[in-house]
């Protein structure tokens, strides 16, 4: 056989193999799809048996909604008759009250006028008399009471403006201190201006102690002495010694007075500034520093404690400036406790200002100590006079004390001797038959409470 038929034969072998299992293969497809189709046809039976089972059950839910709807409306209709009946009959039970209220008013007013016109007029002649006196007594203890408040509300009144006098006087010295550092900064910084105009006319020794009294005389009026302490410029002062004559006395509270001596040592000052080279100038303010110390002395030496009637508090030596104060500081920094072993307080315009202010301050607390003094003084008299009041008070309690007594006695004499035989009289068949009983008058009670004696045993 030639090769090409055995390649035909192959080729047909495989066309038939292919086909057979091809065949095959699509068999087993279609029984699946087949059993697949017989499965969801079953699913859909299933399916269309409960829609129609889930129809016939909302028809019926349908049904019973229609019917209830139409039980609701009948009952809604017949409540609206029922309630409208029930007002109908609520509104004749009210009439039928009030025609019933206004015929018993009628009847138990006509019943207690013919049977208590006695008793009222009997009962209202005795209790005019006593309103009468208890009116009287009244009217006279008010007025007395009015006599004795009328004092002890002007008494009040001064009190209360003192207090807010005080009150004033505290609050203004406490909102001003803003303004009063402002003031000081402003002062200082109009002195360091005029100082540096002045250091040409401060070399003859006339001038500067002439600008160091205008310096300091203008500090104590920055400071606002005038108004709250006097001072006195150049006074002339007895001692054993002679006489005294420092620049100025400052008056404090309670009779004592600081002594301030103004010092102008400029001449050592003004050549230190001029100085061409620094050693120069090192020489020149510890010369400055020392001339200082020379007026410190020589204020020790007059001896303000020890010959003057009144001891100052103490000496204050005045430099009219914080550069001179500030240099000589620079070339001897013991300078401060140099004085203050001696008795002299130095002072630059900036801390004679802060110095003062708190001697003014010292006025105002004793202002404010004097005012104290008044507002006890009235507080006592208040105290005094509230006694008098109590006094006053306490007789008036007596008194109506005594009124109710007064009118138990009344009441208790009319039930056990009046009224007792007027009851009778229904008893005995004189009143009518509708007659009410005649009513039993109470007595006042007596619940007072002993305010002094609680009062002093909770103290």
């Amino acid at each position: 056989m030639t090769t090409a038929v055995i390649n035909v034969i192959y080729l047909a072998g495989g066309l038939l193999l292919g086909l057979t299992l091809s065949f095959l293969y699509l068999r087993g497809v279609l029984e699946r799809e087949k059993s697949r189709n017989s499965w969801q046809t079953e699913q859909i039976s299933l399916l269309r048996s409960e829609l129609e089972r889930k129809e016939e059950e909302i028809g019926a839910l349908l049904n019973e909604n229609t019917a209830l709807k139409t039980e609701t409306a009948a009952l809604k209709i017949r409540l609206e008759e029922e309630n409208k009946n029930f007002q109908e009959k609520i509104k004749l039970l009210e009439e039928a009250r009030r025609e019933l209220s206004d015929a018993f008013k009628a009847l138990s007013a006509e019943a207690l006028k013919s049977n208590n016109q006695s008793f009222l007029e009997l009962a209202k002649t005795i209790l005019d008399k006593y309103q009468e006196g208890a009116k009287s007594d009244l009217e006279e203890r008010q007025k007395s009471i009015k006599e004795l408040v009328s004092p002890l509300k002007e008494a009040l009144n001064k009190m209360e403006e003192k207090i807010n006098w005080l009150e004033k006087e505290r609050t203004g010295a406490y909102a001003s201190l803003m303004e009063q550092v402002k003031n000081m900064a402003e002062t200082q910084l109009k002195l360091k201006e005029e100082t540096s105009s002045l250091v040409n006319a401060l070399r003859k020794p006339q001038m500067r102690g002439r600008w160091g009294e205008i310096q300091l005389k203008r500090v104590v009026e920055l400071a606002g002495m005038v108004a709250y302490c006097d001072f006195i410029e150049q006074p002339t002062l007895s001692s054993e010694k002679g006489k005294l004559r420092p620049d100025m006395i400052i008056n404090l509270p309670g009779g004592r007075y600081i002594i301030v001596d103004c010092k102008t040592p400029l001449e050592a000052y003004l050549e230190a500034v001029e100085a061409r080279s620094e050693e120069e100038r090192e020489e020149k303010i510890k010369l400055h520093a020392q001339h200082i110390k020379n007026h410190i002395n020589q204020l020790n030496k007059k001896e303000y404690y020890a010959d003057m009637e009144a001891t100052p508090e103490f000496v204050v030596l005045f430099i009219p400036g914080e550069a001179f104060f500030s240099a000589a500081l620079q070339a001897d920094p013991f300078l401060i406790e140099y004085g203050a072993e001696r008795q002299v307080i130095l002072a630059t315009p900036t801390t004679l200002i802060a110095l003062l202010r708190a001697v003014a301050y010292g006025w105002r607390q004793e202002k404010i100590n004097q005012n104290a003094q008044e507002i006890k003084r009235l507080g006592k008299e208040l105290y005094e006079r509230l006694g008098t009041l109590a006094e006053h008070v306490g007789k008036l309690r007596k008194n109506l004390d005594d009124a109710v007594s007064n009118f138990n006695k009344l009441v208790a004499s009319l039930e056990t001797r009046v009224f007792v035989s007027a009851r009778r009289f229904k008893e005995l068949g004189a009143a009518g038959e509708n007659d009410d009983e005649i009513p039993v008058i109470q007595p006042i009670e007596k619940n007072l409470r002993e305010l002094y004696n609680n009062n002093h045993n909770l103290t």
